[in-house]
């Protein structure tokens, strides 16, 4: 079975999963890079194409209810598309030990860094910085944390 067909099948039944290891190991069997003893909650949408693998997560994330990961959005045939900016295949990275909110989104070529906390529903345009609290509509840094090893 080829990655895309496989992708097409397994993602939409990763959301419906009642626990998240099940949802974590039908996301990877998806294509998608996800580290150990990460949680992904209830409906996770990850709205890309077909044959990319742009979704890095890594240990220990967390990933709370309706998160929306958006690696690719235009708007397809329309007559505006000579006139918008489209991204095709952008990334997303979620760093070790990040906390993302319930229902936030995240944009192409954004990375959440370490131990970075996204409030739910956050819309992040831009990148975290590490140990870092963002919130809002676009997300903006509200707090640094202390972090201590």
């Amino acid at each position: 079975m080829n990655w895309d067909w496989k992708k097409k099948i397994l993602k939409p039944l990763a959301k419906m999963m009642p626990l998240s290891k099940l949802r974590v190991a039908l996301f990877r069997l998806s294509g998608y890079s996800i580290g150990k003893d990460v949680f992904i909650s209830e409906d996770l949408i990850i709205s890309d194409n077909l044959h990319d693998m742009n979704v890095f997560i890594g240990d220990r994330a967390s990933i709370g209810p309706r998160v929306t990961l958006v690696t690719s959005s235009g708007p397809n045939m329309s007559k505006i598309e000579p006139h918008v900016k489209v991204v095709n295949g952008g990334k997303i990275r979620i760093e070790n030990d990040a906390w993302i909110g319930a229902g936030a989104i995240i944009l192409p070529n954004v990375t959440i860094g370490e131990g970075a906390v996204v409030g739910a529903g956050a819309v992040v345009i831009k990148d975290v910085p590490p140990y870092t609290v963002v919130a809002g509509v676009p997300a903006k840094e509200i707090k640094k944390l202390e972090w201590k090893k």
